[in-house]
C-alpha cells in the first residue's frame, strides 16, 4: 500500500480520511502504540472519555488502532488530519512510519497548523532523553587537563575504515560512518555484532564517541530508538559475587526511564530488541580473577547473573536476539565468526586526513604552512601521526610548548615513540603550578621539567606499574593517594575521571590519559625505582609469550581461539608490549642526558646493559627458530616471521642500538623475509630500516597486505639497495612511492621481483614503473593489478615490456586499460622472447582489443598462460583467436572466463583447437553458453565451462 503509484505526485493532496481508508493497512501494522494519540485526540477535544473508555477495552494494539481509525473517520476531516499530524509531529513514538511521510508527500493541513502535539509517549520520552545524555557526554572531547575542553566536531577527524571478509581479507574502505551499521561485508547472517579492531591509538573509542554523537543528533544512519554505551573495564570491577540483570545493566549505567522502567520501556524493549543499538568499547581490557565454567547460560532478561555472563549472553545474541552491537578490541584479539556479523579495521589517517586533522588544530595558514613543511620534511614523524593519539599528542605538545617558550620547532627525524611521550610528560610537568612560570621563556629545557616534576612522576609512575602488574586500569581515589598523589596532580593530566564502575556506583574512579600512556609511565617506574634491580626491569617480556590457557575462559564462552598470550586469557598482550618497547626507549643511549639526571648513572647502566643482554639472547633464539621454505619467487630459503617479530624490530628501534641492530641483521641468514599480514604501520618501517640497511647481503623481503603507505615506502629507502624483491601490494601507495622506488631500484639494478598489486599508482606512476622496467635487467615480475592504469600508462608499460629482456610475469587484473591498452600490449607481446605470463583480465577490452591481441599470439613464442577475465570480448574476435591456435605453439592456458562468447564463437574456437595440441586448457566459465551448447562441445576436453 505504501507504494501507491496514484498517491504519488498527485496535483492536490488527498483528503485525510481518504488517505486513512487507503492505508489502513500500513497504519494498523506500524502503529505500536497508542498512549500518545489518546491524549492528544482527548486534550484537544477530538476524543471524549467515552471513546477512549471504547478504544482501550480492545485487547490488542492492532485492534485499539483499528477503533481510533474508525472514529477519527466518523468524526471528519479535520480529526482525520489532526490524527495523521500527531503521527507526524511525535518523531521517535512513530519513526516506523517516517517512509510512509516520505511516500505520501506529507504536508500539514492548514486547518490543524496551529494545534499543539505533546509527545506522551514513554517510549519517545526515553529515547529522546537518552539522546540529551549521550549529545551531553559525547561532544566533547579528552583534552591536556580537566580543565580544557574541545568540542568533537571541531577536531574529529574520520580515519582509514577497511571491511574484512571472514577470513581477514580486505573488501576495500568504508566511505561513511553509516557503513558501519550497513549490510555490505556482512559474513555471517546469523550473528549481530559489529567487530571495530585496530592497534592502540588508532581511534577506536573516538569512532564511538562520534557515533553515539550521531545518534544523539539523528544524524546516524540507524532506527535504533536506544543506544546503549559500555566501557568494558567496567566489567572487571565486579566481585566474583556480584549479579546484575539485562535490565539493571541497561539503565543503571546509562540513564533510568521518567517513571516505573517495568511499565513501558522495558517491555518494549523485550518486544522490539532490534530497536536497540550497544557499543562495548575496549573488550580487550577485561580480566577476570574466577572461573565462569560452571556457571549457566542467562537467556531470561529477569534472571540476575555475573555481570561478565550477561555480556556474553548479550554479544552471543542469547539475550536481546536480535539487537544490535558495536564491539571494539586491539588487534590479536580474535573471535570466531559465529559471533561476529561483520570486522571493520581502522588504519589510522591516510595522509590526506593527516592534513584535514592538522587544519582543525592549526586554523592560521602561516601555523600551517611551517607545520606542513616540517612533516614532508620528517616522514618517520608523519608515520606516527598516521595513528591518530599519537597525532594529538605531537601536535598538542608543539602547541602548548610554542606558547611557553621561543623558536619551538617538530621533534627531528630521530624520534621514537618513547620520544613522543617524553614530549607529552614534559608538557603534562609544565602545566603543574610547581614548574610552570607565568612568563614566556626563551630557552626550552626537558631535564629543568622531569627534575622539578620528578616526585610527580615518580608517583604516576609507580601507580600506572601497580595497575599494570595485575592488569587494572582503573584507580580509585585511596589508591591514588596511596602513591603519594595530591587532588592538584590528578588535575595535571596524566590521569581523566571516569563513571562509577563500582557495583553500588558510590565511589569515583580514574584512568589513565590511554593505556598507552599507562605502559609509558610503567616503565618508567622501572627505571627510576632504585629498588628494582636490573633482573627485575624484564617483567614483562615473559608476559608476551603465547601458551594455551589450561581453562575455560570468558573468550572461549565466545568461542574464541584457544592459543591465548599469558595467563590473563582475556587480554591481548599488547599494553605488556607497550612497556617493553618504552623501557627499550627510556634505556636508550639517546635518553641518557636526560635520565642520568633522574636515576643514578651506575644503576642506569647496570639496568641498560641488562636489558641489552636480554635482547641480544632473545633475538637469536627467534631468529634461529624461525621455519623455513622454499621460496617460488627466487632461488633460496623464505623464512614468514613470527607475530612478535615487529614488536621485536620496534624495541631494537627504541633502543638506538647499532650493535643490536648489526646482531639481528647477521640474524637473518634466509633469502626471504615475509613479512605479509604483520600489521606493520608506516612508522615501523624506520624500525624495518634500522636492522635492514646493516643486512650484508641482497635479500627478498615481502611486505604485501600492511598499511605502509608513502610515508613508509620513504623509510625504507636506505634499504632498497639490498632488496632483490620488494612486495608492497595492499598498502595505499600512490605515485610518491613509486617515485622513490624507481630513483632507488633504477640506481642499484638488482630487483627481480616487483608487487605493487591493488594500490593507488595512475599512468603518472606507470610510466615511471615503465623505467624500472627498461633499466633493470633482472627484473622478472611486475605485478599491478588494481591500481587506477588506463591506456596512457599502459603504453608506457607496454613498450618497456617489449624491449626487455628479462621479463617473465606481468599482472594487471583489474586496471582500465581497455582496448587501446591492449593493442598497447599485442605490439609488446610479438615476438617477445622471454614473457610466459600475462594477465589483462577486468580491463574493459572489447572484441577490437582482443583481435589484437590474437593476431599478436600468431607471431609470439615465449607466453604460455593468458588472463583476459572479465573483460567484454565476444565472438567478434573468436575468428583470429582460433587462427591464433593454429600458429602458436606456446600457450598452454587461455582463461577467457565471464566475457560475452556465445556457442557461435565457441565452435570457432573448438575448429582452431583441432590443429593445436599444445593448448591443456580454454576456460570459458561464465560467458553466454546454454548448458545444451556446452554438451555440444564436451568432446574437446580442453574448452572448460566450469
Amino acid at each position: 500500500m505504501m507504494g501507491c503509484v496514484d498517491l504519488v505526485g498527485a496535483e492536490a493532496p488527498l483528503e485525510a480520511c481518504r488517505l486513512l481508508t487507503l492505508h489502513r493497512e500500513v497504519l494498523v501494522e506500524q502503529i505500536k502504540n497508542t498512549q500518545c494519540i489518546l491524549d492528544n485526540l482527548k486534550i484537544n477535544g477530538f476524543l471524549c472519555n467515552e471513546d477512549t473508555e471504547i478504544i482501550q477495552r480492545s485487547a490488542t494494539k492492532t485492534e485499539q488502532v483499528r477503533k481510533i481509525l474508525e472514529l477519527v473517520q466518523c468524526k471528519g476531516e479535520e480529526a482525520s488530519a489532526y490524527f495523521i499530524n500527531i503521527l507526524h509531529q511525535a518523531y521517535d513514538a512513530f519513526i516506523d512510519l517516517r517512509p510512509w511521510f516520505d511516500t505520501i508527500h506529507y504536508k500539514p493541513a492548514e486547518s490543524v497548523k496551529d494545534i499543539p502535539v505533546i509527545n506522551t509517549d514513554p517510549i519517545s520520552r526515553y529515547s529522546e532523553k537518552l539522546r540529551q545524555e549521550l549529545s551531553r557526554d559525547t561532544q566533547f572531547l579528552t583534552s591536556y587537563s580537566q580543565k580544557e575542553e574541545t568540542r568533537l566536531e571541531e577536531l574529529y577527524t574520520d580515519t582509514q575504515m577497511e571491511i574484512l571478509s571472514e577470513l581477514g581479507e580486505s573488501l576495500g574502505f568504508l566511505k561513511s560512518l553509516d557503513e558501519i551499521l550497513c549490510e555490505y561485508g556482512v559474513f555471517n547472517e546469523q550473528a549481530e555484532t559489529i567487530l571495530i579492531t585496530g592497534d592502540a591509538g588508532v581511534g577506536k573509542s573516538i569512532l564511538l564517541q562520534k557515533l553515539q554523537n550521531l545518534w544523539s543528533k539523528r544524524e546516524l544512519n540507524t532506527r535504533a530508538k536506544f543506544l546503549f554505551k559500555f566501557r568494558c573495564r567496567m566489567f572487571s570491577t565486579f566481585k566474583e559475587t556480584d549479579e546484575i540483570s539485562v535490565k539493571d545493566l541497561i539503565f543503571k549505567y546509562n540513564c533510568y526511564p521518567d517513571g516505573d522502567p517495568d511499565s513501558e520501556v522495558f517491555s518494549y524493549i523485550l518486544r522490539f530488541p532490534e530497536s536497540i543499538l550497544f557499543t562495548f568499547d575496549g573488550y580487550d581490557e577485561i580480566q577476570m580473577n574466577f572461573d565462569l565454567e560452571n556457571m549457566p547460560e542467562v537467556v531470561s532478561p529477569e534472571e540476575k547473573s555475573h555481570p561478565l555472563l550477561v555480556l556474553i549472553n548479550l554479544l552471543r545474541g542469547k539475550l536481546l536476539s536480535g539487537s544490535q552491537k558495536i564491539l571494539t578490541a586491539r588487534t590479536g584479539t580474535e573471535i570466531q565468526s559465529r559471533v561476529i556479523r561483520k570486522k571493520v579495521f581502522l588504519r589510522g589517517f591516510s595522509p590526506e586526513h593527516l592534513r584535514q586533522y592538522m587544519t582543525h588544530h592549526f586554523p592560521v595558514q602561516e601555523q600551517r604552512d611551517m607545520v606542513s613543511l616540517q612533516l614532508d620534511a620528517n616522514p618517520h614523524l608523519c608515520g606516527l601521526c598516521s595513528f591518530p593519539l599519537f597525532s594529538w599528542i605531537i601536535f598538542k605538545s608543539f602547541k602548548h610548548l610554542q606558547c611557553v617558550y621561543e623558536d619551538v620547532e617538530l621533534p627531528d627525524s630521530c624520534i621514537t615513540l618513547t620520544n613522543v611521550f617524553l614530549l607529552l610528560s614534559e608538557v603534562f610537568l609544565s602545566r603543574s603550578s610547581k614548574s610552570a612560570g607565568p612568563l614566556r621563556r626563551s630557552t626550552r629545557c626537558p631535564t629543568d621539567a622531569f627534575k622539578s616534576g620528578l616526585k610527580m612522576l615518580s608517583a604516576f609512575a609507580k601507580l600506572a606499574l601497580l595497575g599494570l602488574e595485575k592488569s587494572s586500569f582503573t584507580f580509585t581515589h585511596n589508591e591514588i593517594s596511596s602513591c603519594g598523589l595530591s587532588d592538584d596532580d590528578i588535575q595535571v593530566g596524566f590521569l581523566r575521571p571516569v563513571s562509577h564502575y563500582d557495583a553500588c556506583g558510590t565511589s569515583a574512579a580514574y584512568e589513565f590519559l590511554h593505556v598507552t600512556l599507562q605502559a609509558f609511565l610503567a616503565a618508567f617506574s622501572l627505571v627510576l625505582d632504585p629498588h628494582v634491580i636490573p633482573d627485575e626491569i624484564l617483567r614483562f617480556f615473559s608476559k608476551c609469550e603465547y601458551h594455551q590457557s589450561s581453562h575455560m575462559t570468558f573468550l572461549s564462552c565466545l568461542g574464541m581461539s584457544s592459543h591465548l598470550r599469558n595467563s590473563d586469557p582475556f587480554q591481548t598482550n599488547e599494553h605488556f608490549q607497550f612497556t617493553n618497547l618504552f623501557l627499550c626507549g627510556l634505556l636508550s643511549k639517546s635518553n641518557a642526558v636526560l635520565l642520568e639526571h633522574l636515576v643514578p648513572p651506575a644503576s642506569l647502566q647496570k639496568k641498560r646493559k641488562a636489558l641489552k643482554s636480554y635482547l641480544s639472547t632473545s633475538i637469536k633464539t627467534h631468529l634461529s627458530g624461525l621455519p623455513r621454505h622454499p621460496s617460488t619467487d627466487i632461488k633460496g630459503n623464505k623464512v614468514h616471521v613470527m607475530p612478535n617479530f615487529l614488536w621485536m624490530l620496534r624495541c631494537i628501534f627504541e633502543t638506538h642500538s647499532e650493535d643490536v641492530a648489526r646482531l639481528t641483521a647477521k640474524g637473518i641468514s634466509a633469502d626471504y623475509l615475509k613479512l605479509a599480514y604483520c600489521n606493520i604501520y608506516s612508522a615501523d618501517c624506520s624500525a624495518l630500516n634500522f636492522v635492514l640497511h646493516h643486512h650484508r647481503k641482497h635479500l627478498a623481503v615481502d611486505l604485501d597486505n600492511n598499511n605502509i603507505n608513502d610515508y613508509g615506502v620513504k623509510q625504507l629507502t636506505p634499504s632498497f639497495s639490498k632488496m632483490t624483491v620488494v612486495r608492497l601490494c595492499v598498502n595505499q601507495l600512490t605515485d610518491s612511492s613509486v617515485e622513490v622506488l624507481a630513483e632507488e631500484l633504477i640506481k642499484h639494478k638488482i630487483i627481480k621481483v616487483l608487487g605493487l598489486y591493488k594500490n593507488h599508482i595512475t599512468d603518472v606512476g606507470a610510466k615511471r614503473i615503465a623505467q624500472i622496467i627498461a633499466e633493470c635487467p633482472h627484473l622478472r615480475t611486475v605485478k599491478l593489478g588494481y591500481n587506477h592504469i588506463t591506456a596512457v600508462g599502459a603504453t608506457f608499460l607496454a613498450e618497456a615490456i617489449r624491449k626487455s629482456k628479462s621479463i617473465f610475469d606481468v599482472g594487471m587484473w583489474g586496471n582500465s586499460i581497455g582496448d587501446d591498452g591492449a593493442h598497447a600490449f599485442a605490439e609488446a607481446i610479438k615476438n617477445h622472447s622471454s614473457l610466459t605470463n600475462l594477465s589483462l583480465s577486468a580491463n574493459g577490452i572489447t572484441s577490437e582489443g582482443g583481435t589484437s591481441l590474437a593476431r599478436a599470439l600468431t607471431l609470439n613464442s615465449s607466453l604460455h598462460i593468458f588472463w583476459l577475465i572479465q573483460n567484454k570480448i565476444s565472438d567478434n574476435a573468436a575468428v583470429e583467436l582460433a587462427n591464433a591456435f593454429q600458429k602458436n605453439s606456446a600457450l598452454t592456458h587461455l582463461m577467457l572466463i565471464d566475457n560475452q562468447f556465445s556457442a557461435r564463437g565457441v565452435e570457432q574456437l573448438a575448429e582452431g583447437l583441432k590443429h593445436n595440441r599444445i593448448i591443456k586448457e580454454v576456460n570459458l566459465k561464465g560467458n553466454q553458453i546454454s548448458k545444451e551448447d556446452e554438451t555440444r562441445f564436451s568432446e574437446e576436453k580442453r574448452l572448460r565451462f566450469c
